[in-house]
């Protein structure tokens, strides 16, 4: 994938607001409808967005720190390398999503959740358009990210953005249908 480093953030912003705006709708429904649970194995509304959150965790200051520290100037053109496209694609939502295991440590299955989850997350993705915003004056291929599952392995911002924010547009999606199935 080869794309101009402007319409790359652009496309990342426009996908992040649609996150930020299906969340705020979700914030809107009662508490007892975002932690239901068609089962004990699926994760209720507030749970898909409390996995997301424990992501941001780690990545919001992992992208924050690179991108201060980057030396590297900004480029016309951004270039996915080969695992950070692999990643990307994996994690984007499907018509029918591939089931994936969750890490222990980012699984909220069981969790005593609340609307604070929901606050939290946009306060996490305003954040995150900030840094879309700062990462226009550093480059998207040398700058590097670690990942959480590594330290070793590293990947370009630019995927490193495409990576977290397609995953979160997953989960997104997954909340959405967890509220569908209501019952």
């Amino acid at each position: 994938m080869k794309v101009t480093s402007e319409a790359l953030i652009a496309a990342l912003i426009e996908k992040t607001r649609q996150n930020i705006n299906q969340v705020e709708v979700l914030n809107q429904k009662p508490i007892n409808k975002l932690n239901w649970k068609a089962n004990e194995d699926i994760w209720s509304v507030l749970e898909c967005i409390e996995h997301l959150n424990l992501y941001g965790d780690y990545y919001l200051p992992e992208i924050e720190q690179r991108i201060t520290k980057s030396t590297s100037k900004t480029e016309t053109h951004f270039k996915a390398g080969i695992l950070g496209d692999y990643f990307a694609k994996i994690l984007s939502p499907k018509e029918k999503l591939n089931k994936m295991k969750t890490l222990k440590d980012k699984n909220p299955n069981g969790s005593h959740l609340d609307k604070t989850t929901l606050e939290r997350f946009l306060i996490q993705q305003e954040k995150m358009l900030e840094l879309l915003d700062r990462a226009r004056s550093v480059s998207l291929n040398k700058t590097k990210t670690g990942i959480s599952i590594s330290k070793l392995i590293k990947l370009k911002l630019g995927d490193t953005f495409r990576v977290v924010i397609y995953h979160n547009e997953r989960h997104v999606e997954q909340a959405k249908k967890a509220l569908e199935n209501y019952k």
